[in-house]
């Protein structure tokens, strides 16, 4: 049953591996259109819309960014910006006083010693103001194809309750997980696990009756277990249709069943 903690209190590394992987097969099959989830046309976009979604959401961040691109295409035109117009056109995303230094901070850096290009290693990228291993992480992943995993608060929070890691630590958190995968699936992994931390999983009340690994996770439980009470908590596009699936539910389809067709619950 789905409704089952998985019994991990003494795993084995390899099982840990193999219950990982197969969490991770199915949040695939649930997500299969998970990605970045900020707009952005290259990798210095990329870099800058990561920088200013700290604080915020991405929803936010993307209302900005047109405005912000089409004063300052470039690193370049954003190392000469003032910082009063930057300050006002970032003000909706918060700390903008900050986040106005920080990437005037970078922009600079870009043209001083990279030619005005983002870097494609991460050894460089943290080097630029306000750019962590999260943040190079997002850029090396899904501007240059290099394999990342995205520690967030979505990503650490989830990586906890499937007890991959222990640490609160985001680096460690990242080690830790990544001796669980193959290197190849690192940056897909981080859409599908933070995609599910938004959807799902959520930080104060995990709509664990309507989740698609509740079998496989010793936290199953931590949140609502009632089916038709957790689809009730299901955000962004998997909201819309809990009507239908709640009056599915009363009709008695399966969860199998209701997989199958389409609505993103576990067997």
């Amino acid at each position: 049953m789905a409704g089952r903690k998985a019994k991990v209190e003494e795993e084995a590394p390899l099982a840990l591996k193999r219950r990982a992987r197969k969490i991770n097969r199915i949040l695939s099959e649930t997500y299969p259109y998970a990605v970045a989830e900020l707009d952005f046309k290259n990798a210095f976009e990329l870099l800058v819309a990561t920088v200013l979604s700290a604080q915020t959401t991405d929803v936010r961040v993307n209302l900005t960014t047109p405005t912000l691109f089409e004063r300052y295409p470039d690193a370049q035109a954003l190392s000469e910006a003032d910082e009063t117009d930057l300050q006002e056109i970032i003000r909706p995303t918060g700390f903008y006083r900050a986040k106005a230094n920080s990437l005037l901070s970078l922009s600079r850096r870009l043209v001083d010693e990279f030619d005005g290009e983002v870097p494609a290693r991460l050894e460089d990228l943290v080097t630029l103001p306000g750019v962590g291993r999260k943040t190079a992480n997002v850029v090396l992943g899904n501007a240059f194809g290099v394999p990342g995993i995205t520690v967030d608060t979505h990503f650490g929070r989830l990586s906890r309750r499937f007890r991959w890691t222990t640490s609160e630590d985001p680096v460690k958190v990242e080690m830790d997980v990544a001796v669980l995968f193959e290197r190849r699936d690192w940056t897909m992994l981080s859409h599908r696990v933070i995609f599910h931390g938004r959807r799902i999983c959520h930080a104060k009340k995990p709509a664990c009756g309507v989740c698609p690994i509740a079998a496989l996770c010793p936290s199953y439980g931590d949140g609502e277990t009632d089916p038709m009470k957790a689809a009730k908590l299901l955000k962004y596009e998997l909201a819309p249709g809990r009507e239908e699936l709640l009056e599915l539910m009363r009709g008695g389809r399966t969860r199998a069943e209701l997989r199958e067709a389409g609505h993103g619950l576990g067997a």
